[in-house]
This record gives structure tokens, C-alpha cells and sequence, in this order.
């Protein structure tokens, strides 16, 4: 399976080498029309709908990869950075196009470097931070998401969020009286906006790998 992928800066403070191999990569990409919104994975329309220039959180790689889903799926090019175990398989069984997706999965601690970067010149960024961005780190990366119109998905801890997507619960189904193999996992998900009352859902994710 062909994915593109980028290695990470070899030495600390080489930030402007790494922004630049970033935008080598994506110099095929031709600027399109900012958009109010990015399309979101079918599981998900009822839940939540991506708005470009926002930042969405998540607790889980499925979620990660549901909202990944939906803008590749679409025709969007999208980027992971900071995920070095990533499921390939997995993403691509959601609808993760590899030949529109970027990846830099080891960026050291050039990992926010990368990911602004990269707002630039992809739809869609899902990050796993290396440590706790601060408010001011994340306002320069906001900025970037709404001058651009994308979206980035964050596995982890963000200042502020546009919303968060958590799993309240996961079951399992394929087991016959303990033979079989896992099939389908049922999971229900809370989103959370701001003060907000959570609204809830329950979503099918799919085959066990």
C-alpha cells in the first residue's frame, strides 16, 4: 500500500527545513474555494457537522479516523501527524483515500511546526500532541485554520474546541457462546460543545482487524 509519508526533522531547530519538505509534498495541491463546512463521515452527520476553521476533539484512533474519513472520502487531501502506529488498514476501510493523505509520524519536537504547516496546504489534520499546548501555541494554529478553512482533529488535549467526541461505551458483537470472531463494535459517543447539554449517538465502526 502506497502511503506518502515524511520523516522528521533530523535536528532541533531545523523547523524551516521541515516546513518546507511539508509544502514539497503537497505542491501538487491547487488552492480551491474556502468552504463553511468539511464533509463529515455518514455515522457521524447526525452528530456532528465539521465547520472549517475549527478544531475538533477526540478521545479514541476510531473517532480520530471517522472524522478523517469523511473529508478524504470526499475528495480532500488530509494529514496525520505524531500517529507512528498508526492503523493503515483500518483508515483505509473507513475511507481514508493513502494517495491523498500525508503522514509525519515521528516529527520529534517539531510536531506543532509540522502540524501549522501543514493547515496550510491540507483540508484535514488529525494530531496526537507529544505534550500540553498552550493557549498561545494554539492561537497561532487557530489563526492558520481560518484563514485556510480547514479543520484539525486533535487525539488528546486542546485549549479550546470547537467539540469533543468521546466513546461512553463500546460492546462487541460475533462471539457465539464464546466461538466466532468480533465482527461489529457498537460504541456510543457524547459531543460536547462548550456549557452545552451533550448530545449522544450510537455508531456502528465496523469489523474487528
Amino acid at each position: 500500500m502506497s502511503v506518502p509519508a515524511l520523516a522528521p526533522a533530523s535536528a532541533p531547530g531545523s523547523a524551516d527545513d521541515l516546513v518546507a519538505r511539508l509544502r514539497q509534498k503537497v505542491a501538487a495541491l491547487e488552492g480551491g474555494p474556502a468552504r463553511l463546512t468539511v464533509p463529515t463521515h455518514p455515522s457521524l452527520g447526525g452528530l456532528v457537522q465539521l465547520r472549517a476553521g475549527a478544531v475538533y476533539g477526540v478521545d479514541s484512533a476510531r473517532l480520530a479516523l471517522l472524522l478523517m474519513a469523511g473529508a478524504s472520502a470526499a475528495g480532500e487531501w488530509t494529514a496525520v501527524v505524531g500517529w507512528p502506529d498508526l492503523g493503515v488498514e483500518a483508515a483505509v476501510e473507513l475511507g481514508v483515500e493513502p494517495s491523498r493523505t500525508v503522514l509525519v509520524p515521528e516529527p520529534a519536537d517539531l510536531w506543532l511546526e509540522a502540524t501549522a504547516a501543514l493547515v496550510d496546504v491540507v483540508r484535514l489534520v488529525v494530531l496526537r500532541p507529544r505534550t500540553r499546548v498552550d493557549a498561545r501555541a494554539a492561537s497561532v494554529v487557530e489563526a492558520r485554520l481560518r484563514k485556510r478553512s480547514a479543520v484539525l482533529v486533535v487525539w488528546g488535549d486542546w485549549p479550546r474546541c470547537e467539540a469533543r467526541l468521546e466513546v461512553e461505551e463500546s460492546r462487541w458483537s460475533g462471539l457465539d457462546h464464546g466461538d466466532g470472531r468480533l465482527r461489529e463494535q457498537q460504541v456510543r459517543v457524547a459531543v460536547r460543545r462548550g456549557a452545552a447539554p451533550p448530545r449522544h449517538g450510537e455508531l456502528q465502526l465496523g469489523r474487528a482487524g
